[in-house]
């Protein structure tokens, strides 16, 4: 009860800071967005529609035409996700004024805040609705992240909007629909982001030594042969958190400033003391 308590504060903060990157950034200087709220924003400039109610509108259909692909805690988040965007929109869209005549500060204010907020949601296991389903399905099943998910489906709405818009107001909402996906990323991920470090070097004993006592991380011994020299070597493999890249890089120069170290982001992680794997994480959909 706790957690679901939390979860739903999480989703009602993350509804109202999206709502106000809308209503006090995007639409009062003619930008827009991507996916299902872009359609919403795109219909409130044609024909002044009440953005809540569209977005309620136009999300509820599509949750209801996907609702065989969740289980019913997932319907329930997505349904109160939407129910708490949408009823933000329309608290905040009477009050929405610009805030800046600056359309590339409106466009970076934009992002981050729908971006940040989107990420709360998707953190507590919500979704808005809409085109965040379908990214959801992408991270399920093709590993991508929700930010590149959402990214790809947001640039296609975004190009059709140019009709609308223009193609000056449009390339500014690109700049804003990619922040909000990184924006997404890091509220979804944060400072739990894991990278891969693989460690190449003449002194691998004592790399392994100053790494286990000082860094206090688990660490996986290779064998490896040079593929040139043919000589026997062995290759460490570390995950660490990214913020603990800098205090890992240097533990290893300390000891051998030639060492070959290679760096890179890890996207999932599956085992016993890891997050969930996608057959865990398809049943919490």
């Amino acid at each position: 009860m706790r957690k679901t308590i939390k979860d739903c504060l999480y989703i009602l903060l993350g509804s109202l800071i999206f709502s106000i990157g809308i209503n006090y950034f995007t639409i009062p200087n003619l930008l827009s967005e991507g996916g299902i709220i872009g359609l919403t924003v795109i219909f409130h400039y044609l024909f002044h529609w009440s953005t809540g109610i569209v977005n309620f509108t136009l999300n509820t259909v599509l949750v209801l035409a996907g609702i065989k692909f969740f289980e019913k805690r997932a319907i329930i988040y997505t349904l109160f996700s939407i129910c708490s965007c949408s009823l933000f929109l329309y608290l905040t869209e009477s009050s929405g004024r610009q805030l800046t005549e600056d359309t590339l500060l409106a466009a970076i204010f934009a992002g981050l805040l729908v971006g940040g907020g989107l990420g709360m949601i998707f953190r507590a296991g919500g979704t808005s609705g809409g085109t965040t389903i379908l990214a959801r399905l992408a991270n399920q099943y093709l590993g991508w992240s929700m930010g590149k998910g959402v990214l790809v489906i947001d640039i296609i709405v975004v190009l059709g909007s140019v009709l609308v818009i223009g193609l000056g107001k449009a390339m500014y909402t690109l700049i804003a629909v990619y922040l909000g996906a990184k924006a997404i990323d890091f509220m979804v991920e944060g400072l739990e982001e894991k990278v891969a470090v693989l460690i190449i070097s003449n002194s691998s004993d004592l790399v392994l030594e100053g790494i286990t006592n000082k860094l206090a991380r688990g660490i996986t011994v290779l064998e490896g042969r040079g593929g040139y020299t043919g000589d026997n070597k062995d290759v460490l493999y570390i995950v660490v958190n990214r913020q603990e890249i800098v205090r890992l890089k240097n533990l290893i120069y300390e000891v051998d400033e030639h060492a070959y170290v290679t760096v890179h982001l890890v996207q999932e992680m599956i085992g016993k003391g890891y997050k969930m794997g996608k057959a865990k994480i398809a049943k919490g959909l």
